[in-house]
């Protein structure tokens, strides 16, 4: 059940319209919202338009960068707001009186048990309670004005409390509050006052500190006792309010008014073959915005759907292409999904952009040569030139259709995609570094002249053009990489990486099984070269030549080719045996090739190349020891699938052709012209080719490319003069 629905998921067209409603959807979700969409406007082009007359009386809208400026200057001159507490007093005091009782009850009762180191659960360190307890013991006090008792004590510290409080004690330091005045919230009434007039948690405890000493002279004992004695009933009473500061900002903020002036209804804001200045350009982009406030709901739908059009308009034209002229592409619903994740994240990125509000041409780094590179290197060059045009006239749609950013984009993703159409190696990606830029900078320079842009102006956006030069290949290597290993997908890049003769499973080849890895690099070359001729993938028909028979690694003298000492080890074998021993090199291969985790598309030439042929060899052989009716013919044949690829076929016939005509004495044009016929022929009448997309003008030009390198291989040389005595001749000195 899982293998069944794995194909039909790939392939289901509802998948296919789901994924385009998805894209779609997501794309017209990123338009800019409410705005009335039209021909977007730069500032020095000309108004080709009739005369623009406002249909309805507007605000002209602030320069977004110059409003918020506005804003926060308005929310920085708010100052912090902070609320006076008038019953912190009377509370303190109350805390006090309470906490006198139990004092005294605790010191009464430490005299009475003559226990004057008793720990005390009181808030006071068992100084200070000694102190206290003094004081309660009526004991002598040297103090600089004579003796004082416990109750004169307490009175002192009531009036310290009462200073603190007259004088106001704030919760935030200093450094705290960000200018030099709070706004002090007393009832219904709010005064801006110094910060300074009231103390704060460090100049409160140099103001307790001086006033007792003042009182006390500089008996520490004195000063730490009735200061820890403080510590424990002084609390602010002035208290900063957040909720009210950060609603006085908002209010702040919201009185910057957002326009500059009015257009009345009937006035004419640009007239026809005007220059935009930047005046009018906020008009038209302030008209836009009144347009759009005004459609209502059924307004704002249709406009939805017109926006759905749209992009399905630009879109169609991508699909009618992939579906006419790339149907394997078309079919395949992970391919799909990966086109439109990345015309998606192209979009995302000019969404995001579009956010920023800056006088700088940021729109450069909507990297659309990142998006013609994907698709150049993971499909062909094509289908990435036409995937640019798509994804350049979709984030000029989202950018109000800004024309100038799709040409601009569409040459420059252009010459992006050509960079890596023949690519050799991923270093190749950082060449389109160099196109991009003067893509880029070519249309800076045309548009600019065209509007009249300042050299300035150019060389800024030529300064941002260069830095999304650099960032698209980074961004491509990247991401290549990713995709590749997450969607499963097989790249030229890994194809030609797989070509490396320094490889391990072809260094393997090479030295354990040499005839075979001849015999693959003979077939790498004619495979190619027939691919080329049919419109196949070359680089994949040479790679799949080069691993098709890499499961004659595991036991190399049971093929014919690897035999060097002329001892065929069938001789001694029985057909079955021998049979095994052949069939074990297709399923050993593909084991081996998921071992070293080559792609689904390379393993695929195993099986494929063999097909379902009889291996007639052996099977002749057993019907001769056995008799025909006492052989089974299934035994004796490849268990397949056959070639369901113009490569694998390429192969397949490729295989037979190539050892065949190595086995020839005698290989002159015709007897290698009739085995390439007889051969192809053959597997055609036995249906080997029924599930390849070959026709029958492939199989000419196959036959024609085969024709042409193997008897360049194979010509006829011209004996040397003593070539016979060289062959013959022992001379083992």
């Amino acid at each position: 059940m899982v293998e069944n629905k794995k194909p039909k998921l790939k392939s289901s067209l509802s998948i296919k319209l789901l994924i385009l409603f998805l894209l779609v959807s997501l794309i017209v979700l990123m338009f800019p919202m409410g705005e009335s969409i039209e021909s977007d406007v730069s500032v020095g082009s000309i108004w080709i338009h009739d005369d623009l007359i406002a249909s309805k009386t507007f605000e002209i809208l602030k320069d977004p960068e110059t409003y918020n400026k506005e804003r926060q200057e308005a929310a920085s001159k708010v100052y912090q707001i902070f609320v006076l507490h008038k019953d912190a007093l009377d509370t303190t005091l109350d805390s006090v009186k309470n906490f006198n009782k139990v004092l005294i009850r605790k010191l009464d009762e430490s005299i009475k048990l003559k226990n004057n180191d008793e720990a005390n659960s009181t808030f006071l360190s068992k100084d200070s309670f000694l102190y206290f307890l003094q004081l309660r013991k009526k004991e002598n006090l040297f103090v600089t004005k004579g003796k004082m008792s416990f109750n004169e004590v307490i009175g002192f510290i009531e009036d310290i409390i009462k200073k603190v409080y007259q004088r106001g004690y704030i919760d935030q330091t200093y450094n705290q509050i960000k200018k030099d005045s709070i706004a002090l919230r007393d009832g219904k009434f709010e005064r801006v006052v110094p910060k300074r007039v009231y103390l704060d948690s460090n100049s409160l405890r140099d103001f307790i500190d001086l006033y007792i000493r003042n009182y006390f002279g500089n008996n520490e004992k004195v000063v730490n006792a009735i200061t820890e004695y403080l510590d424990n009933f002084l609390k602010p009473n002035v208290i900063y309010d957040s909720k009210l500061t950060d609603l006085a900002v908002r209010s702040a903020m919201d009185k910057v008014s957002k326009n500059i002036g009015i257009v009345n209804q009937n006035e004419r804001i640009v007239a026809k073959h005007d220059r935009i200045t930047p005046e009018i350009k906020q008009k038209i982009d302030s008209y836009r915005v009144a347009k759009g406030e005004e459609i209502g709901f059924w307004g704002r739908f249709a406009q939805s759907i017109g926006k759905y059009f749209h992009i399905l308009i630009i879109l169609s034209l991508y699909i009618i292409y992939i579906y006419l002229f790339r149907k394997k592409i078309f079919l395949d619903n992970f391919k799909l999904l990966l086109i439109s994740m990345i015309i998606l994240f192209i979009s995302f990125l000019t969404y995001i952009i579009l956010q920023l509000n800056v006088k700088a041409p940021v729109e450069f780094f909507v990297l659309v040569p990142v998006a013609s590179m994907l698709l150049t290197i993971i499909f062909d060059s094509r289908v990435g030139f036409y995937g640019t045009i798509v994804v350049a006239l979709v984030c000029g749609g989202l950018r109000g259709n800004d024309y100038v950013f799709s040409v601009m984009n569409i040459f420059a993703g252009a010459l992006a995609a050509y960079t890596v159409r023949d690519i050799k190696n991923r270093t190749q990606i950082f060449r389109s570094f160099s196109f991009i830029l003067i893509g880029y900078v070519i249309g800076i320079i045309s548009f600019g002249l065209e509007r009249f842009d300042s050299i300035q102006n150019m060389l800024v956006s030529s300064a941002f053009a260069t830095a999304s030069a650099l960032l698209s290949p980074v961004f491509t290597y990247g991401f290549i990489i990713f995709i590749e290993k997450f969607f499963g997908i097989t790249t030229d890049l890994t194809l030609l990486e797989l070509t490396d003769l320094n490889s391990p499973l072809l260094r393997e080849l090479a030295r354990s099984a040499p005839g075979t890895f001849t015999h693959s690099m003979t077939m790498g070359t004619l495979v190619e070269s027939a691919a080329e001729a049919i419109g196949a993938n070359p680089t994949l028909a040479r790679v799949g030549a080069y691993y098709h028979d890499i499961g004659k690694i595991l036991n190399p003298s049971g093929f014919v080719e690897n035999q060097l000492d002329n001892k065929n080890i069938h001789d001694n074998l029985s057909p079955e045996e021998s049979v095994q021993i052949i069939l074990e090199h297709v399923e050993k291969g593909v084991t081996l090739a998921k071992q070293y985790n080559l792609p689904q598309e390379i393993i695929d030439f195993i099986p494929m190349h063999h097909g379902t042929i009889v291996i007639s060899f052996f099977y002749e052989k057993a019907k001769k020891l056995y008799g025909e009716n006492n052989v089974d013919v299934n035994y004796y044949s490849y268990k397949g699938p056959k070639p369901n690829t113009k490569e694998t076929a390429l192969v397949m016939l490729a295989d037979a052709c190539e050892s065949t005509v190595r086995s020839m004495n005698d290989a002159d044009s015709q007897k290698v012209e009739n085995v390439i016929n007889n051969i192809i022929n053959n597997r055609l009448n036995e249906g080997q080719l029924d599930d390849s997309p070959l026709t029958f003008r492939d199989i000419k030009k196959i036959k024609e490319s085969f024709l042409s390198i193997l008897i360049g291989q194979h010509h006829k040389r011209i004996r040397y003069p003593n070539q016979a005595e060289i062959e013959n001749k022992n001379d083992s000195t």
